[in-house]
C-alpha cells in the first residue's frame, strides 16, 4: 500500500507543487528519491516511477519546475536551466525537512534534462547518497538525424526571436516540443504523433503540453553536466537507450566515464520508450532500485 500527499514548497519566487509518496509500512525515517523531469515534461509522467520506488520501501518526491504543470510561475513553459536547478535544490531541502525522511539518505533521479540537473546538483551536495541519471542530456549532438540545415536555421531563428521577446518582457513565442520531420519543433521525428499521444495519456489526463518557449535552448547549448560528473563523491548510475536520437550514446556515456564511481547501463529502445514502454520501464526500475540499495548500504 502506497500513500500519496500533495505538497508545496517555495523556490524561485513561486510555489512548486509536488507529490510525496510513502510506503504504507514504515519503521523509522526513510530514504527518499527526489525525481526531476525533462525539458517540457511534467511530474505526472513520473508517477509510475515514484509509485515503484515507494512500493520498494523508499519515499519518493516528484514535483513540477516553476512555470510547468501544477507549479506556479510566469511566463509558462519557459525552460530556465538555473531556475530548474534551484527548484531541485529546494525539493531536496523540503524532503530533508520532512518528518518521515532521513536527511542523510537522499537519492536523486533525473530523466533527460533532469538527468543533467541531478548530476549538477549532487556535485554541490555531498550529502546525497546516490544518483540515477536516465537518458540524460549532456550537450546537443553535433548532428540531429532527420533535421536539415534549413530546419536547423529555422529553429535557431525561433530561438533568437523568442529570446528577444523575453528581453523585451513580451509574451513567449511558443513552438511545439515534438513535430514531424520538416516541421518547426524542438524534436522532429517520424514517431511524433505516437509520442504525443502516449505522453498526453489516455483522455489527455496530464499537465504535459506539446509546447515550449525555445529561448531556453540557448542555456542548454552551454550546459555540460559532464564537468560536474567528475566531481561527484557518490555513486552514479547512467541509464541510456540504444536507439536514442535525442540524447544519443555518443554524448551520454561520458557522464558515467567521468564520474569517479560511475556505472553505465544500456537498454533497447528509443528515448521516449523509457516513458511509454512498460516492459522497458520495469526492467530499468528494477536495476535502479538495486543500485539505490547498494548505495544506501554504504551510507
Amino acid at each position: 500500500m502506497v500513500e500519496r500527499e500533495r505538497v508545496t514548497f517555495a523556490s524561485g519566487g513561486a510555489d512548486c507543487v509536488g507529490y510525496l509518496y510513502l510506503p504504507g509500512e514504515r519503521h523509522g525515517p526513510l530514504p527518499c528519491v527526489v525525481l526531476a523531469h525533462g525539458v517540457s515534461g511534467t511530474m505526472d509522467r513520473l508517477f509510475p516511477q515514484a509509485e515503484a520506488f515507494a512500493a520498494a520501501g523508499l519515499a519518493a518526491l516528484v514535483f513540477d519546475y516553476g512555470g510547468f504543470g501544477e507549479s506556479g510561475g510566469e511566463p509558462r513553459l519557459v525552460l530556465d536551466v538555473g531556475l530548474q536547478q534551484e527548484n531541485l535544490r529546494a525539493a531536496v531541502a523540503f524532503a530533508r525537512a520532512d518528518e518521515h525522511i532521513d536527511p542523510d539518505r537522499i537519492l536523486l533521479w533525473g530523466n533527460s534534462l533532469g538527468g543533467a540537473h541531478v548530476i549538477t546538483v549532487a556535485a554541490g551536495d555531498p550529502r546525497v547518497a546516490a544518483v540515477v541519471s536516465q537518458i540524460p542530456f549532456n550537450g546537443f549532438p553535433r548532428k540531429v538525424e532527420g533535421r536539415s540545415s534549413w530546419n536547423t536555421m529555422r529553429l535557431m531563428a525561433a530561438i533568437l526571436w523568442d529570446a528577444l521577446r523575453g528581453a523585451l518582457r513580451l509574451r513567449p513565442h511558443y513552438i511545439p516540443m515534438l513535430g514531424r520531420p520538416g516541421e518547426q519543433a524542438v524534436v522532429s521525428t517520424d514517431e511524433s504523433e505516437q509520442h504525443i499521444r502516449l505522453l498526453a495519456g489516455e483522455g489527455g489526463q496530464t499537465r504535459w503540453r506539446n509546447s515550449i518557449a525555445p529561448r531556453g535552448l540557448l542555456g542548454m547549448m552551454r550546459y555540460r553536466p559532464a564537468e560536474d560528473a567528475a566531481h561527484l563523491t557518490m555513486p552514479l548510475l547512467v541509464c541510456i537507450a540504444a536507439q536514442d536520437r535525442e540524447t544519443p550514446e555518443e554524448t551520454t556515456r561520458e557522464l558515467a566515464e567521468r564520474a569517479p564511481h560511475g556505472e553505465l547501463r544500456r537498454y533497447e529502445g528509443s528515448h521516449f520508450a523509457f516513458y511509454t514502454d512498460p516492459s522497458i520501464r520495469e526492467e530499468v526500475l528494477a536495476d535502479q532500485i538495486a543500485f539505490y540499495r547498494r548505495g544506501l548500504a554504504a551510507v
